[in-house]
């Protein structure tokens, strides 16, 4: 176990202690943020070089299985400076990468604005990046900006003059940038994922970092960003059977025709927490698994182990093996939630106990992309050969 593991348990605790009622009071985690940039958790996957932990994929999935069993709003909002860092890794020049990478070592954390309302397909970018007389200015609005409110250093998606995308690396500070709390989704709802708005931002050229090629070329990212999605919904599923469990040794009473006289005795209870143990572990191994595939892959893409067809294959490998582990994650975790009211009957339905919200998040969490699609696109695999789309969301 790295460094970084070691941390984020001791971690663990101290968020989770406050979880239930963070979510029902919508009161957002600025605190538990603030540990993690003081545990120096968003180094993990910075080089070697550049004074990081680069760490596998493994451990980043491991990390945040941790940090999504405590809180998956805090492993949410953490999650884009995740992502930001292999976009880092792998798009950004040299000079880039020293100045965003190094400055993660020090504790800063970086999220993104990418998402927008509006247009006729998901995934469209209207937020322009153009220049005018004083240089580059950026304009647009954002939503879905996950985790923008904690963070020191902001990603924003935008297309250029040319139609081409590009990303802007800029101070959450920076003039023209305002961010709302304005997210009101019924669970993952203290990820401050809201409004972005751009207005006459000015953006020096250093900031800026090609995107375009990155939309026509596979890559690890899309696969190492869905890994972590994966990780916390498998969080998820692992607090909501531990209140099962706990439940059913001190909170729930045996029915008459049970003939126990603790419910922790009753066949039916233990066969229902076996169900739900063996659902979440399950999915578990199986993105623990496909955590290995992504890091093979990463590692080739990164180090240029691998060019053309080999590369392109084991890309598309870990593609497909994340893929699985999305369909196993989200249906484990949506069951276990919705499971553990067998448990414990109508008591455990009480507003004071919460235990809605492990539902909530695993509900809201699930439907970042669309399950029927990684199911298409493993089966059209499987059967003729087809790889995925080029696309961050594969």
């Amino acid at each position: 176990m790295s460094d970084f593991l070691t941390r984020a348990r001791e971690l663990a605790p101290r968020i989770q202690a406050g979880a239930a009622e963070r979510d029902a009071k919508r009161a957002l985690p600025y605190e538990q943020i603030d540990w993690i940039r003081q545990a120096r958790l968003g180094a993990a996957r910075v080089p070697l070089e550049l004074g990081g932990g680069d760490v596998s994929q493994r451990e980043v999935a491991q990390l945040f299985i941790i940090l999504g069993k405590a809180d998956p709003c805090v492993a949410q909002a953490v999650f884009p400076h995740f992502a930001t860092v292999e976009h880092l890794r792998l798009i950004a020049n040299s000079k880039q990468q020293a100045r965003y990478l190094s400055s993660f070592v020090e504790g800063h954390l970086s999220s993104g604005a990418i998402a927008e309302r509006g247009g006729k397909f998901r995934g469209e970018i209207h937020t322009r990046l153009v220049r005018d007389n004083q240089g580059l200015r950026l304009d647009g609005e954002k939503f879905y900006s996950t985790g923008c409110l904690f963070a020191d250093l902001l990603k924003i998606q935008a297309v250029d003059e040319n139609g081409e995308a590009v990303y802007a690396m800029l101070p959450r500070e920076t003039p023209g940038i305002t961010l709302l709390d304005d997210w009101d989704g019924m669970g993952q709802r203290t990820t401050a994922s809201g409004t972005t708005r751009l207005e006459n931002v000015r953006v020096d050229a250093e900031q800026v970092i090609p995107l375009a090629q990155w939309y026509r070329r596979r890559n690890y990212i899309g696969a190492s960003a869905q890994l972590i999605h994966c990780a916390i919904d498998i969080g998820i599923g692992l607090a909501a059977l531990d209140d099962a469990i706990v439940w059913a040794r001190e909170g729930s009473r045996p029915v008459r025709e049970s003939g126990v006289d603790r419910a922790r005795d009753d066949p039916y209870i233990l066969h229902t927490i076996g169900e739900l143990s063996a659902r979440i572990h399950g999915a578990e191994a199986l993105v623990e698994k496909a955590a290995d595939v992504v890091e093979r892959a990463a590692r080739a893409q990164l180090a240029g182990q691998l060019a053309d067809d080999a590369l392109e294959a084991l890309l598309v490998e870990s593609s497909i093996a994340v893929a699985e582990a999305k369909i196993a994650s989200t249906r484990a975790s949506l069951f276990v939630c919705e499971r553990l009211y067998d448990v414990g009957g109508a008591a455990t339905t009480q507003s004071r106990h919460n235990f809605d919200r492990h539902w909530r998040n695993a509900r809201t969490h699930t439907t970042h992309d669309a399950l029927a699609y990684k199911f298409k696109a493993i089966g059209d695999y499987r059967v003729n050969g087809n790889p995925p789309p080029i696309a961050f969301t594969y």
